[in-house]
């Protein structure tokens, strides 16, 4: 298996993650809300403060990289308003085609679990992936998630519809 390094992204790396999210968005429009044209769009600034660099930031992204180079991400929103801070998103999970089958799918999503256990107060990371990924649907049911809910229609993609699936994971057992 290859050897990667699972690390916060920082500054440094916004112009890598923005240009490994566009392939993404490009390349695998059936897994994302967002579309490639919506992303490229944003300046800079907008991949910097998604990396989330302060301390106190709401959102972060770990990266995969191989041999330096950033080849994967994932992401972590906590939800800020009093009702449902104690809940999260993984968003973002996107690994390269040429380091797909390596483990580092699995990592990213550790790494971000892992992440959120140390934020106090925080019960339960959420995802949606789509329906038919089962390879992701699968990586996600192996780490800890379970589905509560298939949502129809939930994206366009041209012109046609993806499925939705929802997921979440319990980060402690009360």
């Amino acid at each position: 298996m290859t050897t990667a390094d699972i690390r916060r992204l920082a500054a440094a790396d916004a112009e890598d993650y923005r240009a490994l999210m566009l392939h993404g968005f490009t390349h695998e429009p059936d897994a994302f809300t967002s579309t490639a044209a919506e992303r490229s769009a944003l300046p800079l600034t907008w991949w910097l403060s998604r990396i989330g660099a302060a301390p106190d930031s709401p959102e972060i992204v770990l990266g995969a990289f191989c041999e330096g180079v950033l080849v994967g991400a994932a992401g972590l929103s906590r939800e800020q308003r009093e009702r449902t801070c104690h809940k999260a998103s993984l968003f973002g999970m996107y690994v390269a085609p040429g380091f797909r089958k390596l483990g580092l799918a699995r990592k990213l999503v550790q790494a971000v679990l892992g992440q959120a256990r140390g934020l106090q107060g925080l019960k339960l990371v959420q995802l949606t992936v789509t329906d038919t990924n089962g390879a992701a649907v699968k990586l996600y049911e192996s780490c800890g998630f379970s589905s509560f809910g298939i949502e129809p229609y939930g994206n366009r993609v041209g012109n046609g519809f993806v499925a939705k699936r929802h997921m979440w994971c319990l980060l402690t057992h009360e």
